[in-house]
């Protein structure tokens, strides 16, 4: 090891440079041809091609000028093609599912109980009806002084499943949590419209009373006439409204007391 320390010291602290090369090539005559060669063939090319390799070098003649161009084929689909694709995508509030002519005729529905109600669109799931609506009966009753979003929530998530298990029991079909829950938003649209009456006057009397169980009634026909046109279960809207009725009753309780 000693040996190779010392060969590898002296390797790098050799005082070897070109002149000692050329020397070399004067001093012995065989090689001086071969010397005088490789001079010439160093002295004529650039700096910066002197050690690379000829066969590295590209000839001016071999470029073309196609590099990085592509061939046109005719048959090939347009490279612009993606562009015609934004304009065949829908909406974004259709990909939502925010739909405001189906949002106006279920509001229509649910005003006029004695409309027939459209099946197709009564069974979507749309919850950005049945969000506001909950949201204007909370402000309505924050505004008569009764701050009670927890148990307008509360109810309504508890309303909305108990509905769904005995809808379930009663058709055959099956209904899903977001039919079911938009439904019932939905129809809670008269709860807001009495709400605001509580703004005005109070409803702790005999004509709060007769507006409040009004407004029961209209909530739990419209909800019972829209799951029996949804659901196709005719001759059962009376067992569905009353069960609709009892929810709607304690969203009444609290709007008057």
């Amino acid at each position: 090891m000693s040996g190779f320390e010392q060969f590898h010291i002296d390797f790098y602290q050799s005082n070897y440079t070109i002149e000692d090369q050329e020397e070399g090539c004067n001093s012995d005559g065989s090689d001086k041809n071969l010397c005088e060669s490789r001079k010439s063939q160093a002295e004529g090319q650039p700096a910066g091609r002197a050690f690379v390799p000829a066969d590295m070098l590209l000839s001016p003649q071999s470029y073309s000028g196609q590099i990085l161009q592509p061939a046109y084929s005719p048959d090939a689909p347009s490279q612009l093609g993606y562009v015609d694709g934004f304009d065949e995508e829908p909406p974004l509030l259709e990909e939502l599912g925010i739909n405001f002519e189906h949002i106006w005729q279920k509001t229509l529905t649910v005003l006029n109980p004695m409309k027939p109600a459209d099946g197709s669109i009564m069974n979507e799931t749309d919850l950005t009806g049945p969000m506001v609506f909950c949201l204007a009966l909370g402000a309505t009753l924050l505004m008569a002084g009764k701050v009670h979003f927890g148990y307008v929530y509360g109810m309504s998530a508890i309303g909305c499943l108990a509905m769904h298990a005995l809808l379930n029991l009663m058709s055959t079909s099956g209904v899903s949590h977001g039919c079911v829950a938009s439904v019932l938003g939905y129809c809670l649209l008269p709860m807001v419209i009495l709400s605001s009456a509580a703004v005005v006057f109070s409803l702790q009397g005999t004509p709060g009373t007769v507006l409040a169980l009004f407004i029961i009634g209209w909530c739990s026909l419209s909800a019972s006439k829209i799951f029996t046109s949804a659901l196709a279960m005719e001759g059962q809207q009376l067992l569905i409204a009353y069960p609709c009725a009892l929810l709607y009753g304690l969203f009444a309780l609290l709007t008057v007391f």
